[in-house]
């Protein structure tokens, strides 16, 4: 590994709180907390070397942070661009608060979870909030937002969720005024394009790796501590956003600097073993995201939707 690396996907889940309950996203087990501006100062002024881009996600909600609109405001004074994943049910209390921040460089909304809280009601306004804010953003700002659905079945795209996405896929086809039908023209895995800075993206729902599934030893390729990395709330260095629980503890950015951390003995095994499409750690031999990836070369980049790839 090279001794300073440029990740083009840096996470940090600014809390690890959430106001949700999603069936496909299995709930940390983990204390909650919410990162300190204190703490986020330390890890930005760490992962300079490494990052112009980070991504507030891995567990949690970041639009329950009460102090987000600073965070914005210290990324932009740091020099980063800052990208959002949010369930957009907290959209119409803090939107107005960020919307002209310039750190932000985009919001990927996740539809699909309203749908994965069994009891939820109002989908109208919900996605009506969304769809306003995003008008409203992309009138005055450059920042760009994906609208997703991650739902599908992957033996059966035709499913029950397929049948119940037409619905939200025609609130968006009147509300973007497209001459034609969404479902028609996307494919699963493969954004398209709404309007100027506004992209929607459909793919199968994906499974969270868990020590406790049987363990896979067939060949298998990621880009965690390739092009990705994250650091958890509590300051803990995992290989990429995937590992929620912190299992693959690198060390801790308190304790240890991150550029010391990413040149460990463990996260050159890592790398170096997916070199060889072979998963070292335990986890990354339960998760099967990384089969999507192996026919891949290590300098291809994975789908994407205008550079921001689909985690």
């Amino acid at each position: 590994m090279e001794e300073i690396k440029k990740f083009k996907k840096f996470y940090i889940e600014i809390t690890n709180v959430c106001n949700l309950c999603c069936s496909f996203c299995p709930q940390t087990q983990r204390s909650p907390e919410f990162m300190t501006l204190e703490t986020f100062s330390k890890i930005l002024d760490q992962i300079k070397p490494h990052t112009d881009y980070i991504y507030f996600h891995v567990k949690g909600e970041p639009l329950l942070h009460p102090k987000l609109d600073e965070f914005l405001d210290l990324s932009y004074k740091k020099g980063f661009k800052v990208n959002i994943t949010t369930n957009g049910t907290l959209i119409n209390k803090v939107g107005d608060n960020i919307i002209l921040k310039p750190s932000l460089r985009q919001i990927n909304f996740s539809l699909h979870s309203f749908d994965g809280n069994e009891g939820a009601t109002c989908k109208d306004e919900y996605v009506n909030n969304i769809i306003s804010y995003v008008k409203q953003s992309i009138a005055t700002t450059d920042t760009l937002f994906s609208l997703r659905l991650w739902n599908l079945d992957v033996d059966n795209t035709t499913n029950l969720e397929a049948k119940k996405n037409r619905d939200l896929l025609a609130v968006i086809e009147n509300a973007f005024n497209l001459p034609y039908k969404i479902e028609e023209e996307i494919h699963p895995g493969r954004g398209i394009k709404i309007c100027d800075k506004v992209y929607l993206n459909q793919d199968h729902e994906f499974k969270w790796p868990d020590l406790l599934v049987e363990e896979d030893n067939s060949p298998g390729f990621c880009y965690g501590l390739r092009n990705q990395v994250a650091i958890l709330v509590d300051g803990t260095v995992v290989p990429c956003c995937l590992d929620g629980e912190g299992v693959i503890n690198l060390g801790n950015i308190h304790k240890t600097p991150f550029s010391q951390i990413v040149e460990s003995q463990r996260a050159k095994d890592i790398f170096n073993g997916f070199s060889r499409r072979e998963a070292v750690e335990e986890l990354c031999r339960k998760c099967g995201y990384r089969k999507k990836f192996n026919d891949i070369s290590e300098e291809k980049s994975p789908t994407s939707i205008n550079g921001c790839q689909t985690l």
